[in-house]
């Protein structure tokens, strides 16, 4: 889509519009750059944010790693994308296809594998892509999951600020792109029982961490009843029932309605 400043007001409040053309104009944009549609920056603020966006997405799929947690998206996001009307950041994505295509075979091999073999996240993307099953058990994915509510604010039980969820929410659908919806179900199950064991010790962004879940647990019900097998919908169902009666009160409801939709869409999905 076009950027222009009309389609960056669609995605903000007017305060953060104004916020963010502020942080524009005070230079807080550096080490900006631009492969093919997708824009990366980093912005500073009370710290320096790291954000994505995207020009050709519908919206400019806006992602950053700041705490806000308002209507539309944080003024980082704004002030970038104000930089990219004003001063559109040069594509290297002809640059980049250039190193890649002109690097030796086995270098570029030893490379990636010494990436994947130190950064997690990156290998299960890698993994994900080229369509490999998981391997890690919702316990497993859990775990790290948990460590985030751990290190967010290690001082004190309580979580006061938003947790940025991104990167289980991008491995699981890069699972679903793949049709690996059993992979996908593992994310995001790990994900709803995380959210649920910790949304107790939540003492503020409560929509945020109530959209993560309500995401996670829709995501769980699309790919369980997708996959159209009888002992998964039994298996997920179980689950969802007893999370219902034991989890976090107030999510009660949302398991309840969840168990109703999952056996709605496996019948759907079992007569087409």
């Amino acid at each position: 889509m076009d950027v222009t400043e009309d389609a960056v007001r669609d995605i903000c409040t007017d305060a953060v519009f104004e916020r963010g053309e502020r942080y524009r104009e005070e230079g807080r944009i550096h080490g900006i750059h631009r492969i093919d549609t997708t824009v990366t920056a980093v912005v500073s603020g009370s710290r320096q944010y790291d954000v994505r966006v995207d020009l050709a997405t519908n919206g400019f799929a806006p992602w950053c790693d700041c705490p806000y947690d308002g209507p539309g998206t944080c003024k980082h996001v704004v002030a970038v994308l104000l930089r990219c009307v004003d001063d559109p950041p040069q594509d290297e994505g002809d640059r980049l296809d250039t190193a890649l295509n002109g690097a030796d075979a086995d270098e570029l091999r030893a490379f990636l594998r010494e990436e994947l073999a130190t950064d997690a996240d990156l290998r299960d993307q890698f993994l994900a892509r080229v369509s490999e099953s998981t391997t890690r058990s919702v316990d497993e994915l859990r775990t790290t999951i948990d460590r985030r509510f751990e290190e967010t604010n290690p001082e004190y039980y309580v979580v006061f600020e938003p947790i940025d969820f991104t990167r289980w929410f991008d491995l699981a659908t890069e699972y679903r792109e793949q049709g690996r919806y059993a992979s996908a179900a593992t994310v995001y199950r790990a994900l709803v029982e995380s959210l649920d064991d910790n949304m107790e010790r939540v003492d503020g962004a409560y929509d945020h961490f109530s959209r993560a879940f309500s995401r996670a647990l829709d995501g769980y019900v699309d790919c369980v009843a997708f996959r159209g097998r009888d002992d998964a919908v039994t298996d997920a169902v179980a689950f969802l029932d007893e999370r219902a009666t034991s989890g976090t009160p107030f999510l009660t409801e949302h398991f309840e309605k969840a168990v109703v939709e999952l056996q709605e869409k496996a019948d759907e999905q079992s007569f087409e």
